[in-house]
Formats: structure tokens, C-alpha cells, sequence
């Protein structure tokens, strides 16, 4: 079977994109084909495959977010400004466009070649100064979940993070992600604030089961954290994640989330072990 498909990425986050409206793929068929093409080595590789469909409402499209695993998440904010950039440059949808996913209608725009706005799903839940019980230690953390249903972030601090080697976070990254509080698991962002206010921040995610170069909704619930407990007062929040920087506007319960694409590749899937 000959696949046409595009990779993106949008801060290090990379994505395979198929058009399904084209494809077909019943939801248990994109489950697997997900898993097998973002495998890094074997196939494409990607931290998320994106499923484009016709609009289900007022909408512009419907996107589906696959995640490595081949689970369905929610939404992606960096997948959202990554499809809104391929909808654009297709002409499937102008410079301004919504796009609906499972946790509710994304407005995007397009502010420069590269640059893409989406505003994330507003946040449903926010619990500040949570304490949570890992290896018989107390620990702090907020839980933030955007939209409905609820995409779970854990947002928690290491101090001097940018100097952190992730390997001696790994397995309390991991404790946190699948910790009983949380019905669905959760996205944990470590943060830290330097003396700028820029945030460095690193985040393991649910799907991947691993620490990526960027989380979009995750840096939205982190600058959603820091800016409601008065630890940030810039506007837009500044992140520095592993790969490159995001920015945040936080205004009420309103998140923007700021950041480059890259259009990387449009071609054709033969891998031969789809069959």
C-alpha cells in the first residue's frame, strides 16, 4: 500500500500527517498504522501521527492525534499549529481556521510563513500545590487539565533544570506519569524560572512514554500554573523547552500557544510491513 503522507515539527515535536479523508481508516486501523510508523528505526518516526478528517461541526477540518503508542490523545498543541500550517499551505483552510479535535475546537492563525498561533483548550481543572505520596516522599506538584475531556498535565519543579541530565529524573518522571491520583495517567513538566522569568522546562509524556523535545499543551499548563500562582508576570511566558522556544499568552482563562513549523517532507509510506 502506498501511503501519501507529510512530516512536520513544531519545536522539536515531529508528526506524521495523513489526509483520512482521502485514506479511509477505520479508528482501530489508524491505532495500528500509528504504532507502526512512528516507530523511530523501523519506519517514518514521529512522536504523534495526525489523522485529518472532514469537519464533524462549524469547523474548518477534524484532526485525530495518534500517539506513538498508537493511543488516541485528546489533542496536541503543537500538532494543532503544525496541521494548521500544512491546512494553509494545502489550501484547505485560510490564514484563520478552527480545527476541531476530541477535547473541543481549536482556533488557529497563521502570523508568518512559519509561525503559527492556536489557542489551546481552556482549562477545565486547576489544582495548585497538590501533594502526592512517590517512593514515601512528599511531593508538590500542580494539576492542570485543558479542555473537555481533559488533557492531565503535572507541573512540578526541579531546581537548576537546564543542568539536569534527564536520566536522573527518568524514573520519577515515570512514578508521576502513572501515579494512582490520576485516573488517565498524566503529562509531567518539570519547570524551572531563571532570573529573566524565561521558564526551562522538560516534559515526559503519555503515548511516548519518554521525555520529548517540546509538549505544546504541556507548556500551556505550566505558563497556566506559574502565571495564576504569581511565579511568571511576563507576557507572552517565555519557554525554553529541548527543542527551541514556545510562547505563551495568558490572558484569563485564554492560552495562546506560540511557535515555528517546519514543513519537512511530503512523500509516500511503502513500508512493507504494513500489510
Amino acid at each position: 500500500m502506498n501511503i501519501p503522507f507529510y512530516k512536520l515539527q513544531g519545536a522539536g515535536n515531529d508528526f506524521i500527517l495523513i489526509d483520512n479523508q482521502e485514506l479511509n481508516f477505520a479508528s482501530e486501523q489508524l491505532t495500528k498504522f500509528a504504532a507502526r510508523v512512528s516507530t523511530r528505526r523501523v519506519s517514518v518516526g514521529a512522536d504523534t501521527l495526525i489523522a485529518v478528517e472532514a469537519a464533524r461541526g462549524s469547523g474548518d477540518f477534524y484532526a485525530r492525534f495518534f500517539n506513538a503508542d498508537g493511543s488516541e490523545a485528546e489533542m496536541c498543541g503543537n500538532g494543532a499549529r503544525c496541521v494548521a500550517r500544512w491546512a494553509f499551505e494545502t489550501g484547505i483552510a485560510k490564514e484563520k481556521m478552527i480545527i476541531e479535535t476530541i477535547a473541543g475546537d481549536v482556533p488557529a492563525e497563521r502570523l508568518d510563513k512559519r509561525t503559527y498561533r492556536v489557542q489551546l483548550n481552556s482549562p477545565t481543572v486547576f489544582e495548585a500545590d497538590k501533594l502526592l505520596q512517590v517512593d514515601g516522599k512528599e511531593v508538590t506538584v500542580d494539576y492542570v487539565e485543558l479542555g473537555n475531556p481533559g488533557i492531565p498535565h503535572l507541573v512540578v519543579h526541579v531546581p537548576d533544570l537546564a543542568m539536569t541530565e534527564l536520566e536522573t529524573i527518568l524514573d520519577f518522571a515515570r512514578k508521576l506519569r502513572i501515579h494512582p491520583a490520576f485516573e488517565k495517567g498524566a503529562n509531567v513538566n518539570f519547570y524551572d524560572i531563571l532570573s529573566d522569568q524565561t521558564v526551562v522546562e522538560r516534559t515526559y509524556e503519555r503515548g511516548v512514554e519518554d521525555f520529548t523535545l517540546a509538549c505544546g499543551t504541556g507548556t500551556g499548563s505550566t505558563a497556566y500554573a506559574l502565571t495564576k500562582k504569581g511565579l511568571v508576570k511576563s507576557d507572552p511566558v517565555v519557554i525554553e523547552v529541548l527543542g527551541g522556544q514556545l510562547q505563551v499568552n495568558v490572558v484569563e482563562n485564554d492560552l495562546y500557544l506560540i511557535g515555528d513549523t517546519n514543513m519537512v517532507v511530503k512523500g509516500t509510506i511503502l513500508d512493507e510491513d504494513l500489510a
